[in-house]
């Protein structure tokens, strides 16, 4: 009873109120010594919930004179709901997860835009992402669905926060309105294990490491200016005094003596819609600039030898120099290249004509789903003293087909391929050719032959996303035949190498990697040797 009594109280109280709002006024009469309780109404996060307080008062005696007019009671002021541009439960659906998962929103009776909601929403997102991995909290498949709905009902909002998150952190990169900063940096250890041609092992462990920074500019959006700087050292696996042969280098090997120096520089722009053109100062090699369709061609993510990256042919065309690339259609891209590795070179000899020289072309194209084949041909000239036939690997005949004194021109002739099976495996590699000649010196007027392969199994996100799995096998660069019969190969090197790229985390990454070289330097004489290393890369 004394509850009914409660309620029909407040009850009275509220028919009383309404009463007076809607008459706007009420006479007293002259009996009445007790005033009218007040009343406040206060909305509460939803407008159908109302919470009426009553206040009480001590009871005074007094004696109300007759009033000549009646009394105005205004009415109670209502605060207005929070809204998401006029819409109430966003926001009410919104801070009852704020509760459960300790997140921010708007709170008050406020009007927020929906691009604010958004910017609470997404922060709402991440911290039920974490709650829910790192299993603070269990998740509640009623939570769960109420998000999906804030999620599409704001999926225009949140996608263009996302973008503006983006650009910031870009722009935090940025040392300009037109300049990046992006680097790379390689620490490895390695060791070779086998005798070389002189009888014995030279090597012992090694850790070396190299730092690339590089400077991208961009003027117009589509075109881009690289200055790179780099420091080494990384000792080359070559020569008499380490293995006895260009075979079993590494892909970031190099000691730079004079310290920091300045490795890519180049200017891309476009032509047209469908054409880039390259002026190249230094550095940047050909590989750049015709598609090597190799997945494995990085040499701080990718191969671990010199020789598994991307087919020789591409280092026969090295220094200053213009290219360009022309895409006729999706599947239709050709390459053209001329660089002169002495083209900063004034004195007789040198230059961009007179001296060392390589032309590069090649046209690839995409006959079906997945396949990707290139053509090249490369025209190339070495001074006496200077031929580069086998770009660094291979044997020593193959890098230098005639005695030291001869002017060597070359013609190269290959093939690079790629087919991707699935998304979890791949197929690459290429086949190429060379015809040299000599041109003065000794052996002017006779000629040789080089030839190697090399096949590439890959295996994307092998473990986990971002992971990649390589195992290559080939011949590296071999003299075949030789109008010199000294300087021709006798024997037949097989490479086999084994890489394994494990993602760390988006910005490190380890590659162990194993390379087996049979019959170094194309001899069966000399020994199998071995290579191991263990390379860490960090990049940001």
């Amino acid at each position: 009873m004394k509850g009914s009594a409660l309620i029909c109280n407040s009850c009275g109280l509220l028919l009383l109120a309404q009463l007076a709002i809607a008459q706007n006024a009420t006479a007293l009469p002259s009996d009445v010594s007790t005033p009218v309780d007040s009343v406040n109404i206060v909305q509460v996060n939803s407008p159908s919930n109302l919470l009426v307080q009553r206040r009480k008062k001590p009871v005074q005696r007094r004696t109300v004179k007759p009033q000549t007019r009646p009394i105005q009671l205004n009415p109670v002021a209502v605060p207005p709901p929070p809204q998401v541009g006029g819409s109430v439960w966003a926001l009410t659906t919104l801070q009852s997860l704020a509760e459960r998962y300790g997140c921010s929103v708007p709170m008050g009776n406020q009007e927020i835009t929906r691009t604010e909601f958004a910017t609470s929403l997404n922060g709402c997102i991440l911290k039920m992402e974490e709650a829910i991995a790192t299993k603070a909290v269990e998740p509640v498949k009623e939570d769960i669905a109420a998000l999906e709905t804030l999620q599409q009902e704001f999926a225009s909002e949140l996608a263009t926060l996302i973008i503006r998150l983006d650009e910031k952190a870009d722009k935090s990169r940025q040392f300009s309105t037109t300049t990046k900063l992006a680097g790379e940096a390689i620490f490895a250890a390695a060791d070779t294990v086998g005798n070389n041609a002189t009888g014995s092992d030279r090597t012992v462990p090694v850790f070396g490491y190299r730092a690339r920074l590089n400077f991208n500019a961009s003027f117009t959006g589509k075109d881009q200016l690289r200055v790179r700087l780099q420091a080494r050292d990384v000792p080359q696996f070559s020569g008499g005094t380490s293995t006895g042969t260009n075979m079993t280098r590494l892909s970031f090997d190099g000691q730079g003596g004079s310290g920091v120096t300045i490795d890519d520089f180049f200017y891309r722009f476009p032509v047209g819609s469908n054409t880039n053109v390259w002026l190249i100062a230094n550095g940047y090699g050909s590989d750049n600039l015709a598609p090597h369709l190799s997945p494995i061609s990085s040499s701080g993510r990718g191969a671990i030898s010199r020789l598994a990256r991307f087919s020789p042919i591409y280092r026969q065309v090295e220094g200053p120099g213009v290219a360009i690339q022309h895409q006729f259609s999706d599947d239709v891209n050709l390459s053209l290249a001329y660089r002169a590795r002495n083209g900063t070179n004034a004195t007789p000899g040198n230059g961009i004509f007179n001296g060392n020289y390589g032309a590069l072309a090649q046209l690839t194209v995409k006959p079906a789903a997945g396949l990707d084949i290139g053509v090249q041909y490369a025209n190339t000239y070495f001074p006496a003293g200077a031929a580069n036939v086998a770009g660094g690997t291979g044997s020593d005949f193959a890098q230098t087909p005639f005695a030291a004194n001869t002017a060597t021109e070359a013609s190269t002739y290959g093939v690079v391929a790629s087919y991707t099976f699935s998304p979890e495996f791949s197929l690459s590699g290429w086949a190429g050719y060379t015809n040299a000649k000599g041109q003065s010196g000794t052996d002017a007027g006779r000629s040789a032959s080089v030839s190697n392969w090399m096949m590439t199994l890959g295996f994307p996100d092998l473990g986990q996303k971002g992971n990649f799995g390589a195992l290559s096998v080939g011949m590296p660069p071999k003299a075949t035949d030789n109008d010199n019969a000294a300087r021709r190969d006798s024997g037949t090197s097989l490479h086999v190498e084994a890489s394994y790229r494990h993602q760390v985390s988006e910005n490190i990454a380890v590659t162990p990697g194993l390379v087996v070289i049979t019959n170094p330097n194309h001899n069966s004489t000399n020994p199998t040797q071995i290579v191991g290393v263990v390379r860490t890369t960090l990049s940001f």
